[in-house]
């Protein structure tokens, strides 16, 4: 199997990024309700409060007379989102009041779901709001989102801190079993149940207020984390001369070009902090120089001591986390998190990074062997430091298995691989798609599919962003407009793929590294775990499952990719057309775990600095460099490798939803390394038994099921971290 080729995860930086208030924050459901991003109110976004439009041409009144019902983009403005969350948090409340005084017995009907329908409208403005200031983010949406977060943490806590609503709950808790419930009524009632007694419905008043002002002031430091984050990165930019292209691929010299024309800056060439820009730079850049200060930046981000530091922001969300884990009754706020996800405590977390931890150490102190002996033999007579690791790295590629990643990219091209992506969807599930040009969208470069079953029916729509911009935040990730759902009827999903790819010049192809492709299939097995979820309660919906678990479909969709059966198919040469040779896939094969040393360091460090944080008992002040420092010395990492967050911009744990579950990615790693293997030995990569089961116990289960009881209906037993292993080449201790 080919699934390690070239740092499989070392683009574990994608992000996926679900809805960000709606999906969590008004039902009381599996996840924690902080990330709903805030920071205080600017006279900026109170005067664009003042500069609206009357209700009446607010199209988030209106009906959207679009297919799908889609966004308006077109018509929508800035101006438009004020008055359309206040209008729709007034609605929501005035749904919850009626809940709350039904002259009722509370059954699940007249309680679960009617909370499952109402809040409606707020999630239909939330998921259009915030999917904007993630990809168009200027000013006026910057201050607005610091406007708007705030009161929609003070919403949210209303709703999750009623006491009469809860009472209602319990009440259907109570009589769960004894009620005629199906199943994934019987799953939304205990989920609903717990989520409010996570969020705190059975504190008494004085600690509810306490948690309320918690909860608000870590949205709005998540919120301001964000954007110190994307406005730190923003700033930075190494201008080149032609004289400084030393070593570059012909790809990474057009996208630097057509970063410094974006820029108006003819006859320059522009390395960003967009991965896709710095990490190919840092690559084959022979100015060791330059890849220092390209490094630097990289891992400065939100740590310069400017406007835009972090370190005082994540202090802070550590300390204020603890503290809310234990009003909560938890002993830190890891048991917390944990305590509701498939690994089920800290202990078990740990348990599997350290598992990988020592092997990959042995395997990185091979390779940074093999980079020394190359150094020598070139004469270097420096230290290796963390800026010459993937230059060295590629270089002893190479020499060792005759590879470079200039040459694979040139079989890796963005139609090609949308096309490889959809043709893998159809095998298995039987799906089609078909490019829709009238569909609204808020920036020309995105695309739009529609999505039918074998049967021609109709399943929703599939967006793709896949192009890098300033406006736009890093990483990769998967969203969406509307969850899939059958309460309100036959609600059809509309789910988004984001990417970061430089974009080329017009009429240039848009080519990638393997680790893009990768990426690219990752976040398009989260948009299958949207589009094909078959539930009834939006709740229970696609990927609103734990950390742990949500990353299994996607990254089990990552092993199509690597097939030689779909390299042959769809890896073909850019201006030639022809197939990647067989002689190439067999020294792609012969080199798909080198440098996993380097990867699982990279990605290790960085959970276990996140669990570091969160497994804290008492916290007083934190120097997060120190801090950072003194976890990963006590466990002995290697100095040249960073970690692949550092702290200051690690948007997963302090502005988005894996603080204390940055391990879940390695967690999945062992459910798809295993469960793919139910294909291989099948002999067929589609066999359509295993696919049948993969459709029916994951991608369309959403959180209606047992995480455990959904593997092991699919696989036929329990996982085993057998394959995960023998993937990254950690199974036998490497020789020396």
């Amino acid at each position: 199997m080919l699934k390690e080729i070239f740092l499989r995860k070392s683009n574990v930086h994608r992000t996926f990024a679900m809805a960000t208030v709606a999906a969590f924050m008004l039902t009381g459901c599996s996840q924690p309700a902080e990330e709903t991003q805030t920071v205080v109110s600017t006279d900026a976004a109170a005067e664009m409060q003042d500069d609206t439009s009357s209700l009446a041409d607010n199209p988030f009144f209106t009906e959207w007379n679009t297919p799908y019902g889609a966004p308006p983009f077109g018509i929508i403005e800035t101006s438009h989102f004020m008055p359309a969350f206040e209008q729709a948090m007034t609605t929501h409340l005035e749904e919850i009041d009626a809940i709350v005084n039904a002259d009722s017995i509370p059954s699940f009907d007249n309680t679960i779901a009617q909370m499952e329908l109402a809040g409606s409208d707020l999630s239909k403005v939330a998921r259009v709001f915030f999917s904007l200031t993630n990809t168009e983010s200027n000013d006026e949406l910057q201050a607005l989102q610091r406007e708007i977060s705030p009161m929609l943490t003070r919403h949210g806590n209303k709703i999750r801190m009623n006491e009469g609503l809860f009472k209602r709950v319990k009440a259907v808790h109570a009589e769960r079993n004894n009620a005629s419930l199906d199943a994934e009524q019987i799953r939304l009632v205990e989920r609903v149940y717990e989520g409010f007694k996570r969020t705190g419905a059975e504190l008494d008043k004085e600690s509810r207020d306490k948690l309320a002002e918690m909860n608000e002031r870590i949205s709005a430091l998540t919120t301001q984390f964000g954007q110190n984050s994307l406005n730190d990165s923003r700033a930075f930019t190494l201008v080149l001369e032609e004289s400084d292209l030393d070593g570059l691929p012909q790809s990474v010299i057009d996208a630097a070009a057509s970063q410094a024309a974006i820029r108006d800056m003819p006859g320059k060439y522009v390395i960003t902090l967009n991965r896709s820009s710095v990490q190919p730079f840092l690559q084959f850049s022979s100015r060791r120089d330059l890849r220092e200060k390209a490094f630097k930046g990289w891992a400065l981000r939100g740590d310069n001591d400017n406007e835009y530091d972090n370190k005082a922001v994540v202090a802070e969300i550590v300390k204020l986390r603890l503290q809310r884990a234990q009003l909560l009754g938890y002993k830190h706020h890891s048991d917390y998190v944990l305590s509701n996800t498939m690994a089920g405590s800290p202990e078990a977390a740990m348990d599997l990074l350290m598992k990988v931890w020592e092997p990959a150490k042995q395997k990185a102190e091979q390779e940074r062997q093999w980079i020394m002996e190359l150094m020598a033999e070139e004469g270097a007579d420096f230290e290796l430091e963390a800026w010459d690791w993937r230059y060295y790295a590629e270089k002893v590629r190479k020499a060792k298995f005759d590879l470079n990643q200039a040459e694979i990219s040139q079989y890796f091209e963005l139609n090609n691989m949308i096309d490889a992506q959809f043709y893998v969807a159809g095998r298995l599930f039987g799906l089609t798609f078909e490019e829709r040009t009238d569909i609204p969208v808020y920036n020309p470069v995105v695309r739009v599919w529609e999505v039918k079953d074998s049967d021609g029916n109709a399943i929703g729509l599939f967006y793709g962003d896949y192009y890098a911009r300033q406006t736009k935040r890093g990483g990769a990730w998967m969203s969406n407009f509307r969850n899939q759902q059958k309460l309100a009827g036959d609600v059809k999903p509309l789910i988004i793929n984001n990417l970061n790819l430089n974009q080329p010049a017009e009429g240039e192809p848009t080519l990638m590294s393997y680790s893009d492709a990768v990426t690219l299939f990752h976040e398009f097995g989260h948009a299958l775990h949207g589009l094909l979820s078959d539930v009834t309660y939006p709740s229970l919906a696609g990927t609103s499952v734990p950390r742990d678990w949500v990353e299994f479909p996607a990254q089990l969709y990552e092993h199509f990719i690597a097939q030689p059966y779909m390299l042959k198919k769809f890896a073909l040469h850019y201006q030639t057309g022809e197939a990647m040779p067989d002689e190439l896939l067999e020294r792609i094969k012969q080199a798909s775990t080198f440098n996993q040393g380097f990867a699982t360091i990279e990605y290790t460090a960085s959970a276990l600095v996140d669990m570091a944080y969160h497994q804290m008992t008492e916290v007083e002040e934190i120097d997060v460099r120190a801090f950072e420092d003194k976890i990963l010395s006590e466990y002995g990492k290697p100095e040249e490798i960073i970690m692949r967050h550092r702290s200051t911009h690690f948007g997963h744990i302090f502005s988005g939803g894996y603080h204390s579950a940055y391990y879940a990615y390695m967690w999945s790693e062992i459910l798809d390394a295993d469960g793919f293997d139910a294909f291989v030995e099948t002999g067929d990569i589609f066999d359509a038994t295993t696919a049948e089961k993969l459709h029916d116990f994951v991608y369309s289960r959403g959180d209606s099921l047992d995480y455990l009881e959904a593997y092991i209906g699919f696989r036929g037993r329990a996982p085993t971290t057998d394959a995960l292993l023998r993937n990254r080449g950690l199974d036998t201790p490497p020789a020396i």
